[in-house]
């Protein structure tokens, strides 16, 4: 698994002894004087927070963050200072445009006046990312098992359509080959009755003068008229 953001930020290392109060913490790699490096006690934050959120209800919005926190049952940060907090105080218009390790001063600087330890805001930082990914693994496997359903679904609607086609197209040919059977027949028949009239006619053109006999195909019957 890729390391996440808060692997690479900054350190939350207890500053030593001859840090100030005020002082920013060291960036992640660094080793303070204690001899602890930033990763590692980034590491031991992490390794404090769940790693399966439980969610406790239905999420009501997908689309919405702040809801899929709340079902996460995140607490509430120390004086409402959030990972999320942080993250409007860096995009302030007062320090949004200033270097980095000027923005990270003075958040720390408002951090420390407001009573509030970065390890609480990183902590906080690691629940959301970490309720977001179990969230996205609810989504994907549901995703997963509605795609299976609507697969075998769809495989059964076209077994049925293929299955009434063969039957239809069945159909159609024994209908073909009734008719062609008849037409066969009726072809046979006309040859027959046709030396049946000229047999007739050849008799009876013994005694007439003109042959009331015919001998050719009978054409579509005439609609006798009404008047």
């Amino acid at each position: 698994m890729s390391k996440k953001w808060y692997n690479y930020i900054v350190s939350v290392d207890e500053p030593s002894a001859e840090s100030s109060p005020g002082q920013p913490l060291s960036k992640a790699g660094n080793k303070p004087a204690g001899g602890k490096t930033a990763s590692s006690s980034v590491a031991e934050i992490a390794s404090s927070v769940a790693l399966e959120p439980k969610f406790t209800r239905p999420v009501a919005d997908p689309a919405s963050f702040e809801d899929i926190y709340k079902a996460a049952e995140i607490p509430a940060a120390p004086q409402g200072y959030s990972i999320l907090k942080v993250s409007q105080m860096l995009e302030s218009e007062h320090i949004r445009n200033l270097p980095s390790d000027v923005k990270k001063s003075s958040v720390l600087v408002a951090l420390d006046a407001a009573g509030v330890d970065i390890k609480d805001v990183v902590q906080d930082a690691v629940r959301r990312d970490r309720a977001l990914d179990t969230f996205e693994r609810v989504q994907q496997r549901a995703a997963d098992e509605l795609e299976a359903r609507k697969t075998k679904e769809n495989a059964d609607i076209q077994a049925q359509i293929d299955k009434y086609v063969t039957e239809q197209r069945a159909k159609i040919q024994s209908n073909n080959e009734e008719v062609s059977r008849e037409k066969e027949r009726f072809t046979g028949w006309r040859l027959k009755k046709q030396q049946e009239e000229k047999k007739i006619a050849e008799a009876v053109g013994y005694f007439v003068s003109e042959n009331p006999i015919t001998t050719g195909a009978v054409g579509a019957p005439v609609t006798p008229s009404k008047t």
